[in-house]
């Protein structure tokens, strides 16, 4: 799979990331807003249906991160090796903090057409610090690909001044997929980086 990521053009990541995720975003938002002055239950479907579509676009975008990190990571040399169990956590963390919460908020729109939706103090107590380090390791993620590419590119240690165009294409990356592939392309192909 990482090979698939790092091999494929931009305009495949494009639609993939970007188009796949909007095609199935739109039928949950045409019906929800086809159904505002109705008590429709294909509209509380739909409420229910949008966080499951946010998880599967997201889910894209981390899997192309990780393909990025993990895949290019093993052309850099040695003595520049990058991917460490820090970076895994905050991987790992907000990919499944933000899992959780949109299957509860899923479960909170169905709930809200039988009970009314409430949330309570406790609720916003528990998510205010997780999506807190949640958005620390998103930003990290970026950080430690973009690094990546540029220390591949460079062949050397690199600093956050060497980096930080790819670090706000990651950020931007609706835009950036179609900088930052191509490059991705030619650095994995380059067979003379290391070994």
């Amino acid at each position: 799979m990482i090979n698939l990521f790092l091999k494929a053009k931009h305009w495949q990541i494009f639609i993939l990331l970007l188009g796949v995720p909007l095609i199935f975003q739109s039928y949950p938002i045409f019906n929800i807003k086809s159904g505002l002055n109705s008590n429709d239950s294909n509209m509380l479907l739909s409420l229910s249906l949008l966080p499951m579509m946010m998880i599967l676009s997201m889910g894209l975008v981390f899997v192309w991160f990780w393909s990025l990190a993990v895949g290019l990571n093993k052309k850099i040399p040695n003595e520049f090796k990058l991917i460490t169990t820090k970076f895994k956590f905050f991987f790992f963390f907000p990919l499944i903090y933000l899992i959780i919460l949109m299957l509860y908020i899923s479960g909170k729109f169905i709930g809200m057409h039988l009970n009314g939706f409430e949330i309570g103090n406790w609720i916003i107590a528990i998510i205010l610090p997780l999506h807190l380090v949640s958005m620390f390791g998103i930003f990290h993620t970026m950080f430690l690909v973009a690094k990546t590419i540029k220390t591949i590119e460079l062949k050397r240690k690199v600093n956050f001044g060497d980096f930080v165009l790819e670090f706000f294409l990651l950020w931007f990356y609706f835009i950036g997929i179609w900088i930052i592939q191509p490059k991705v392309n030619r650095l994995a192909q380059n067979k003379n980086i290391t070994q």
